[in-house]
């Protein structure tokens, strides 16, 4: 239902905190940028569904409890895909510092690695630009 005409996409995912406060990243297999691991709500998920399954196929990690972070809308969310489509997300964010499993990927991932705030990769999924100012603007707090 993507198109020629913008829409509205929902989107969840988690900033995944290791014991040493290193934050969990994807480096993504269609672009290799490394993001924040999450994707679009499926019908009939609530948007903590849609962190938990997204972060398990993403990465295998199994979230323990999870916090709302943060809340993305508006005009600033505007995306335009290579092939044309047309929408605005809403990502709603949350953060967890319990997980279980062990770190796997699919084909939606090429690496998924835990980061130190300050040592995060050169190439940032630009799309989550004001996801990480945000991150690294409280991370003193």
């Amino acid at each position: 239902m993507v198109g020629n005409k913008y829409v509205i996409l929902v989107a969840a995912g988690a900033l995944v905190f290791d014991k040493q406060n290193r934050l969990l990243l994807h480096q993504r297999s269609d672009n290799g940028y490394w993001g924040i691991p999450g994707g679009f709500m499926e019908l009939g998920e609530s948007a903590e569904e849609t962190a938990r399954r997204e972060i398990y196929e993403e990465t295998g990690i199994i979230l323990g409890e999870i916090e709302l972070f943060n809340v993305y809308s508006g005009n600033g969310r505007k995306q335009v895909l290579e092939n044309g489509d047309k929408f605005f997300d809403v990502i709603i964010l949350y953060t967890c510092k319990n997980y279980r499993g062990d770190i796997t990927f699919n084909k939606e991932s090429l690496a998924v690695k835990f980061f130190p705030l300050d040592l995060l990769p050169e190439k940032l999924f630009p799309s989550q630009k004001d996801l990480f100012d945000d991150l690294l603007s409280r991370k003193h707090t």
